[in-house]
């Protein structure tokens, strides 16, 4: 399980952000996704300060300052300027406090602004950075977008799991999202999210092929760049017969990836059978009982109604009798 390194730099680049001062230090990492609005530092209680989340200051904090002497002021923003903060981040273009510039050139942060509310930035950065910080996972499979539903394939190697969505992605059921090797993250308790690697993003290995480029082969619309991961569909060698394979869909079985459960589907694979077709199929199915029918349901009413009417019959014939 790894955690990627995210810098001050990144998050400029994805949040929206301008460079007020520091572009020298924009190396500095980001080490987690929580924001802080520094509050209670401003009247200068320091004892719960979190130095490691990046700073920012709103309208709030910064009319409180224009109360505060220079010196104060001053001595406050040095406190707040720790080795371990990554940047200040400056919301609704406020302008910079010159105690704040000194402090922060002092230390080598970075100081950013932007035009956004501080309602609006926090919102980006927590997004972004939660994203970007979170455990991430590497599994081997093959991740698709089947009719909007994030199915990852998994089984051993050769057994088919590529082949298989090629050929849903020729058929135009399915986009690519990665191939091989799938990265996940937890976006939150109940969510994962797959995406491939940059060097393997839009290709797949086609055995006696090669590798081809899904996006320049098939178009701009046979790929994702990322997907919820809602569906593990495991290919399996065992023989329809020789294994205790679910044949009704009513087992619970599930895989566990970052803590998140995620419904898991065992499919045998053998001469003859069309496994694109399988994954479709249960990919529909999944998607028609999260809706709220459930075919299994529907079989065992028919049985109950067919048993009660052969009862019924049986006891008609009885008083005949």
């Amino acid at each position: 399980m790894a955690v990627k390194k995210v810098t001050v730099k990144d998050l400029v680049e994805h949040t929206r952000l301008t460079i007020v001062s520091g572009e020298k230090h924009l190396d500095r990492t980001i080490q987690t996704a929580d924001i802080s609005r520094p509050g209670l530092e401003m009247t200068g209680y320091f004892t719960y300060y979190a130095p490691e989340r990046v700073q920012l200051l709103g309208i709030t904090e910064t009319s409180f300052s224009e109360r505060m002497s220079h010196d104060e002021l001053l001595m406050v923003y040095r406190k707040m300027a720790d080795e371990k903060t990554p940047a200040f981040v400056v919301s609704t273009n406020l302008p910079i406090a010159d105690e704040l510039k000194q402090a922060a050139d002092e230390a080598g942060i970075p100081i950013l602004t932007t035009h956004l509310t501080s309602s609006q930035i926090l919102s980006n950065m927590t997004y972004y950075l939660g994203g970007e910080l979170a455990p991430r996972q590497a599994v081997h499979g093959v991740l698709i977008d089947v009719h909007g539903l994030g199915v990852l394939i998994t089984g051993d190697a050769g057994i088919g799991k590529t082949e298989s969505a090629l050929e849903l992605i020729q058929q135009g059921k399915a986009r690519l999202v990665a191939d091989d090797r799938v990265d996940i993250h937890q976006e939150d308790e109940q969510r994962l999210i797959g995406q491939p690697s940059e060097v393997l993003q839009n290709l797949m290995e086609v055995r006696g092929v090669g590798i081809i480029d899904v996006q320049q082969v098939y178009g701009a619309v046979s790929v994702r760049s990322h997907a919820s991961i809602r569906l593990n569909i495991h290919l399996s060698n065992g023989k329809i017969g020789e294994e205790n394979f679910d044949r009704l869909g009513n087992e619970d079985e599930t895989l566990d990836i970052l803590g998140v459960k995620v419904k898991k589907m065992v499919v045998p694979v053998t001469p003859g059978r069309n496994t694109a077709s399988v994954i479709d199929a249960a990919a529909v199915k999944f998607r028609t009982q999260n809706m709220g029918y459930d075919a299994l349901q529907t079989l065992q009413e028919r049985m109950d109604k067919a048993m009660q009417s052969n009862e019924k019959e049986d006891a008609e014939e009885k008083k005949h009798d």
